[in-house]
């Protein structure tokens, strides 16, 4: 039987290398069109097309500028490993193997429970069970789930994207929003400079193909086969050989190239740009996008989400001068955020806890509250035991059924007194 495990194992194995393999590839392609774009711009168009020396300086002072912001917060995007669990949150050994030993759901819960019980993690799963991940066998905390192409929990994951061959997530979301901006601007300024230049190349072309189309028509050519395939390599030998008499032609059809790539790009990447500057805002990911999560209450979409303001400050960092650069200054550890939800334990009515709607299990065991970080402390500064936004309070309401949050807590609080 041991014998037999290795071969067993290796399909799998190589399939995972020829993944792991195969998953560079956009990054290679993307790479080579940067490198690409650069030779282009800086080369073709600023050294052999441009004829002003300062708008020469001050295009490739521009450039530079934004072509070094993109590769370095690509860069960071790429090769920032994603966050995963702490050890806190992997069973001890004597759980893990009564977990294995018994297989009945109800059992396997308990144990999760207990284990979940001094740990920050307030969501739950579809059905209201505690959420782990049998492949990594840990306790999955609050926004964190399972990349099955990175084979691994990642802490806030928003999604897997190929085109940085990684996940994206707590540790390089904010390398990934900055990349996206970057790349934006580096496309934008790229088309704009070079449009000019476009526009008087195609007018060349376009002036060629008139007078090639008018040479065949004299011929007699083109009433005798307007749409075959030997019209229109005749049309095409003929513009080439026009547009070979034209100077600088090699430079004139990067131009044309770059205007078209750079346009592309720009308009792919404004539409994701913008959708992910929505979820900063309403502190969502894109998997909390399509599927709410699940709080002891029910699911709230708003759930984690503090004000804009707050919203921002937990991705970007609260010191506005690292906003721009793609270095780490998201709040908090991953693991545990701030919401928008208050709840009250029953047995102790004045314990407000700010950083997790309540910790109280399916069983109604209730759970020690955990002392907030000191960048929810941050997150949370100025706000008072009625801190709920009135949008995020409305929403709440109506998913839930209640009028207000805190009076269906007084009166679980009265009930139970009684």
């Amino acid at each position: 039987m041991r014998a037999r495990f290795p071969s067993k194992m290796a399909p799998s194995h190589v399939l995972r290398c020829c993944q792991r393999v195969v998953g560079w590839i956009p990054v290679l392609f993307i790479a080579l069109v940067v490198c690409w774009s650069y030779y282009a711009y800086v080369i073709e168009l600023c050294v052999f097309t441009i004829q002003s020396i300062g708008e020469k300086v001050v295009y490739l002072v521009v450039f530079h500028l934004s072509f070094i912001m993109f590769v370095w917060s690509y860069w960071k995007t790429i090769f920032t490993s994603p966050a995963r669990p702490s050890k806190e949150f992997s069973l001890i050994k004597s759980d893990k193997e009564q977990y294995d030993r018994d297989e009945r759901p109800e059992t396997q819960q308990e144990i999760l429970r207990k284990a979940a019980k001094d740990l920050p993690v307030y969501t739950r799963a579809a059905n209201g069970a505690i959420r782990y991940c049998d492949r990594c066998q840990v306790i999955k905390p609050d926004r964190c789930h399972h990349c099955s192409a990175c084979d691994m929990c990642v802490l806030k994951m928003d999604h897997h994207c190929p085109w940085v061959n990684n996940c994206v997530g707590f540790s390089n979301y904010k390398y990934f929003l900055l990349f996206l901006a970057y790349s934006l601007l580096y496309c934008l300024f790229i088309a704009a400079t070079v449009l000019q230049y476009f526009i008087k190349f195609w007018t060349d072309v376009a002036c060629i193909l008139q007078s090639s189309l008018s040479s065949v028509h004299d011929f007699g050519l083109f009433a005798m086969c307007s749409y075959s395939i030997v019209h229109q390599i005749l049309v095409l030998s003929h513009v080439a050989t026009k547009i070979g008499d034209l100077p600088d032609t090699h430079a004139k059809f990067h131009v044309l190239f770059l205007f078209f790539v750079a346009a592309m790009f720009f308009i792919s990447l404004l539409s994701l740009f913008s959708y992910h500057c929505w979820l900063v805002s309403k502190n969502r990911s894109t998997i909390e996008a399509f599927r709410a999560p699940v709080f002891r209450n029910g699911p709230d979409k708003n759930g984690f989400s503090l004000g804009i303001t707050k919203n921002i400050k937990q991705v970007y960092g609260d010191q506005v001068k690292y906003w721009l650069l793609p270095v780490f200054t998201s709040l908090g550890d991953g693991c545990s955020y701030p919401t928008r939800l208050v709840s009250q334990d029953v047995e102790q009515p004045n314990t407000i806890n700010h950083s997790e709607p309540g910790k109280n299990i399916t069983d109604g065991q209730s759970l020690p509250p955990r002392p907030l970080s000191e960048s929810q402390n941050r997150l949370l500064g100025g706000i008072d035991q009625h801190w709920i936004d009135d949008e995020s309070d409305e929403d709440s309401s109506k998913a839930f059924g209640v009028p207000n949050q805190n009076i269906s807590i007084g009166q679980e609080s009265t009930k139970h007194s009684t």
